[in-house]
């Protein structure tokens, strides 16, 4: 099952954030917190509460068990931009945008976990099939 969180208006350029985001995709959630308060950018800080903010999530509205979940996915849009003027040489001016992020990560559950399991199931019933042929 897939469970989001959606961080809106972030004021760090996305391609800023992108980059730490990289880092801790496809990862189980402790490693990703673990590695994300290891981080020294800045764009850690708002990822690691929007990953906070998604775990929440799935523990209290769909009853997951939060040592059994993986960052799914993470997408880095690009939010609002605020537009800025610098002033230049001969009365001119040079805009620029301070950029904005919105951040989607998404948390599932390991599959592998749950395979693991039905094929220590299925084990166990062909064990028990064959004590009862004896």
């Amino acid at each position: 099952m897939n469970v989001q969180a959606i961080a809106k208006n972030v004021r760090i350029s996305p391609r800023k954030v992108r980059l730490v985001a990289d880092a801790i995709r496809s990862m189980d959630v402790t490693q990703a917190m673990f590695l994300l308060q290891a981080q020294q950018q800045q764009a850690a800080r708002p990822l690691a509460k929007a990953l906070k903010s998604a775990v929440a999530n799935a523990v209290t509205n769909n009853s997951l068990d939060a040592a059994n979940l993986i960052v799914g996915a993470i997408m880095v849009n690009q939010g609002p931009a605020y537009k800025r003027f610098r002033p230049s040489t001969r009365g001119r001016i040079h805009p620029y945008k301070k950029r904005g992020s919105n951040i989607t990560i998404v948390v599932s559950e390991k599959v592998v976990a749950k395979a693991a399991v039905k094929v220590e199931e299925k084990k166990a019933v062909k064990e028990e099939k064959k004590e009862a042929k004896k």
